[in-house]
């Protein structure tokens, strides 16, 4: 059995990762949230900070791609592997934010079954390097993603990932793991299943009903509870109080150089919206919280929080 950190964009950054990696177990492998494909003589990796390889040196990290053109594909993981060396790669055709979907790129892709072909088949036969896709059951409909599979089967792609909702559902609803009995008998490829795995139950009751999965995502479900992929395994966690509040400081400490206090107060803002569920807070102290926007103020208000809280998710 393998736990993976899922790519969220603008949160699972490689300092996020690191800092997870640093203090708490269980996670084997990331995905990198996207980058964008593009030409060669357009391309200026070197700014591709998430990915370098001095920034990855916990775990095993896939850079994820973002795009729709074949020959921007093939020429984005030639100069990766030239500059850092990756050889496996993931491509996105499973982000449903409207204006990814507008673009004909993400789950937008989806309805194209030919456009998706040619990529894989572009990647597949002009590079050496190990390929797989992150997608949906669809953007509009479950026949979508099934019309894909039909024509990967014979490409050997990786693994796929597969979110068992549609790009039209966004994150809401519930997954349609019926739907997904139906795409696990349509590939002989191996999945790697992503959604809704919040708590130990969850992932029991999944790895029963999928016993020929092995691969396992983990997204917002360790966001509001780092501790999740040690509690999975069965790992004794301890005082979580401690550790969280070690993992808080630590990780602030290390994005603060990078981001300064505007950004770093931006990005612990929208954590806060998944580590309320660790600590206990409730709604009102959530929103006074959030109102305050001096960095200092909001850093030693929250650690306050921590301590007086009971993270108990």
């Amino acid at each position: 059995m393998n736990l993976w950190l899922a790519p969220l964009d603008g949160i699972t950054n490689y300092l996020f990762r690191n800092s997870l990696c640093r203090h708490f177990g269980g996670i084997d492998c990331f995905v990198t949230p996207f980058m964008p494909v593009q030409e060669r003589a357009k391309l200026n990796v070197s700014n591709w900070r998430d990915i370098w390889p001095k920034n990855n040196t916990l775990k095993p990290a896939t850079p994820q791609l973002m795009g729709n053109v074949p020959a921007h594909f093939v020429d984005t993981m030639h100069l990766l592997h030239e500059t850092y060396g990756y050889t496996s790669f993931n491509w996105n055709v499973g982000c449903p934010v409207a204006q990814v979907v507008r673009r004909h790129r993400g789950c937008g892709l989806m309805p194209d079954t030919d456009r998706v072909e040619e990529v894989v088949a572009a990647v597949t036969s002009q590079t050496p390097f190990r390929f797989s896709i992150k997608m949906r059951l669809g953007l509009h409909s479950p026949d979508e993603g099934l019309r894909i599979l039909e024509r990967l089967e014979s490409y050997p792609l990786d693994y796929i990932v597969i979110h068992p909702r549609l790009g039209v559902q966004m994150y809401e609803g519930v997954p349609d793991w019926d739907m997904l009995d139906e795409f696990c008998r349509h590939t002989h490829h191996r999945l790697v299943y992503s959604g809704d795995l919040n708590l130990v139950p969850d992932f029991v009751r999944l790895r029963q009903r999928y016993p020929m999965i092995q691969d396992w995502m983990l997204g917002r479900g360790i966001l509001r509870n780092p501790f999740l992929a040690e509690e999975i395994r069965g790992m004794d966690v301890g005082d979580r109080r401690s550790r969280f509040l070690k993992y808080y400081q630590h990780f602030a400490a290390e994005l603060l150089p990078l981001r300064h206090e505007r950004g770093t107060l931006h990005n612990f803002k929208e954590l806060w919206h998944y580590w309320r569920c660790l600590t206990g807070i409730s709604d009102e102290q959530l929103r006074q919280l959030l109102r305050v926007d001096d960095w200092e103020h909001f850093y030693e208000r929250s650690l306050q929080m921590i301590q007086d809280g009971c993270p108990n998710p």
